[in-house]
């Protein structure tokens, strides 16, 4: 009898030890709730009102609701309103929904759709909703031609996402710049534009700046234009405008003495120059040109001789002093690979001090073979070049003549 409680009680001991252990071990490996994976799915439309594509529309307050609580980033770049309206509609959210107001009058049986490109976002991770649409119409129908295309930058056939492609309903010249078009949208990273939504009709098609999208038209600013009306009537697409700039900025040249001489040169007490060649060697199409680091006061051409290698005197060029009188210039129609001598005397030149240079020098030139160039002829007919440019020509991103 005694040896069977001790059984027992040998039993209830085994079983209150292990219960500790357990309780320990899931003591010890505690887990907090999880919070669920990480929201990445965008703000999804969950109701309109108006419906989208809703039609007889006559209510000027729109509001979207949406599955989650969403903001509005940047609403007045990112939102565009077709077609174009005089006054902007305001744009606001809270909560889950976002509200336009129109301002003005709707015009009636018009298709109006809001782009509202990259705005809308949720709350908590900022998840876009990318280029998230809204469509109706006042009229009994909604109007669904489309019109597509890309825009290339006609000097470097790079693309220029800045820029804005707008749709005129005047086809006069003139309305780019005295009209508000009637539609516009922006190029996405390829170049690349879309309309949707368009009405049927004749249609005059530009691509200007961002900024001059709305009447203010810049000429030194990349233009194009498609070369005849817009015929819209179901989906045109296919479109490549190049865009150039009507009006070039000066082109930047070296003609200044202080940026093409060396900073030793430029400050030294005596008369110096420097004869600029191309990679050693004198362009058959350009200038010599002579860049000193004083004005110069006096130059004697009789005294600057250009010769052959056998130091027989050349006839035909011509000697010139530049406005700023630090750069001179040797105009000749210099033969292909042809060794030059030039002699400067030491009295050809004189500074406001009457210094001269210290020596009499005489520089070797050679002129570039004419198997380094090329010959490329364009043909045009029925075009009047003088209006229209016809090509540009471009180094190292920069125009370098037209």
């Amino acid at each position: 009898m005694k040896a069977k409680k001790h059984f027992t009680l040998y039993i209830q001991l085994l079983v209150i030890l292990v219960s500790v252990i357990t309780l320990a071990s899931s003591c010890a490996n505690i887990v907090p709730p999880s919070g669920g994976d990480r929201d990445s799915l965008p703000p999804r439309l969950v109701m309109a009102l108006p419906k989208d594509s809703a039609v007889n529309v006559k209510t000027k307050n729109i509001t979207l609701t949406f599955d989650e609580f969403v903001t509005l980033d940047n609403a007045i770049e990112n939102i565009i309103y077709s077609p174009v309206i005089k006054t902007m509609p305001s744009a606001d959210y809270k909560l889950r929904n976002v509200t336009i107001r129109f301002r003005d009058s709707l015009e009636p049986n018009t298709t109006y759709s809001i782009d509202f490109g990259n705005s809308i976002q949720d709350v908590n991770e900022s998840n876009i909703a990318r280029n998230f649409r809204y469509v109706f119409s006042t009229g009994p129908s909604i109007d669904y031609n489309s019109y597509s295309g890309k825009v290339m930058v006609a000097e470097t056939g790079k693309i220029d996402s800045t820029l804005w492609v707008v749709l005129h309903r005047d086809l006069a010249d003139s309305a780019i710049q005295k009209l508000q078009p009637r539609f516009y949208t922006r190029l996405n990273g390829k170049g690349e534009f879309s309309f949707r939504n368009l009405p049927a009709g004749s249609f005059a098609a530009y691509v200007v700046n961002k900024g001059s999208y709305n009447k203010i038209f810049d000429s030194t600013e990349l233009f194009a234009f498609r070369n005849g009306p817009l015929m819209i009537n179901g989906n045109a697409t296919g479109d490549t405008l190049f865009a150039f700039i009507q009006s070039p900025k000066p082109i930047k040249t070296s003609t200044d003495a202080g940026a093409a001489l060396p900073p030793s040169m430029r400050n030294d007490k005596r008369l110096r120059y420097l004869a600029v060649l191309d990679n050693g060697q004198q362009d058959l199409m350009e200038n010599l040109p002579l860049f000193f680091n004083r004005k110069l006061f006096a130059v004697d051409t009789t005294k600057i001789q250009l010769l052959d290698t056998n130091y027989r005197a050349i006839n035909g060029y011509t000697v010139q002093l530049d406005t700023s009188r630090k750069k001179l210039v040797i105009d000749y129609p210099w033969k292909e690979n042809t060794v030059y001598k030039l002699i400067l005397q030491k009295e050809a030149f004189a500074d406001t001090n009457a210094v001269t240079l210290p020596k009499t020098d005489t520089l070797t030139i050679t002129s570039r073979k004419e198997t380094e160039y090329g010959t490329v002829r364009f043909r045009f007919t029925n075009l009047d070049t003088s209006r229209h440019p016809v090509i540009q020509l471009v180094k190292n991103d920069e125009l370098a003549a037209s």
